[in-house]
């Protein structure tokens, strides 16, 4: 069964060229028609489909359009052209802090993250000492995030996106935070996922972690999808093994040039 289709999806940036400092100059260029803006394009004619079960990894690099392809799958971002369809419920884990509160404590944002994956408070209250024991945040659960180390955001949001088994769970970049121990635990943790039935979705620049976890692997350039294929073959690729070093020469002697008189 297909849960994510995706149609020539396409997504344009506006970005606009001048620095405004306030409301009222952005009102005031408004006004004139002064405003100018230059487009990205972040995608561009991207088409795939995912069917359920599945473990895909994305590899790209830096601003090749990964981040957005999953807020345009989370349904977060609205894609400027092209359809995409996806059938089940999404928990994403994507930018650290993402559906957080940083003045508020840990424990007011289990119920607040957890509620805009669409968890009713009764099911929140079940599953919070749960939550908590996975993060392993123990009193700094009642501490407000704005103390939380990036290590320990990442931890309390993976605690409740998995907390229910997800059907479609999204991750960028989030498995490798937190020292050995934790992530093995977050591998064991998406194991039990898997197994679940779950469609998962990782980007992720650990080779190995893909080859491991991923059945397939899409591979994002410039916004658009270069190729759709085995992890290893499309890492063999995207990440070519360096040439050996080449062995150090003898030094040369060179004589001196000869002063004539």
């Amino acid at each position: 069964m297909t849960v994510i289709r995706l149609d020539h999806i396409a997504l344009r940036y506006r970005l606009a060229k001048q620095r405004i400092p306030s409301l009222k100059e952005y009102a005031i260029h408004l006004v004139r028609g002064a405003l100018t803006y230059q487009e990205l394009w972040a995608l561009q004619d991207v088409s795939f489909s995912i069917e359920r079960g599945e473990v895909v990894g994305i590899v790209g690099r830096n601003g090749a359009g990964k981040s957005t392809l999953l807020k345009v799958i989370s349904g977060i971002l609205k894609p400027t052209r092209g359809r995409a369809d996806v059938r089940g419920r999404v928990s994403p884990l994507l930018e650290l802090g993402t559906g957080f509160d940083f003045e508020l404590t840990g424990r007011e944002n289990v119920m607040l993250n957890a509620l805009l994956l669409g968890r009713s408070r009764r099911e929140v209250r079940e599953r919070f000492d749960a939550i908590v024991d996975f993060s392993e945040l123990g009193e700094f659960i009642d501490v407000p995030l704005r103390n939380y180390s990036s290590g320990m955001t990442a931890r309390l949001g993976f605690a409740i996106a998995t907390a229910w088994d997800p059907e479609i769970l999204i991750l960028d970049e989030v498995l490798v935070v937190g020292d050995a121990a934790f992530q093995q635990k977050c591998h064991t943790r998406l194991r039990e996922v898997l197994a679940s039935g779950a469609t998962v979705l990782m980007v992720s620049h650990v080779g190995r972690m893909l080859i491991d976890e991923c059945s397939r692997c899409l591979w994002l350039a410039d916004g658009q999808l270069v190729m759709d294929g085995q992890p290893a073959e499309i890492l063999a690729l995207y990440e070519p093994p360096k040439p050996p070093d080449e062995p150090l020469r003898e030094p040369v002697a060179v004589e001196a040039p000869v002063e004539r008189g």
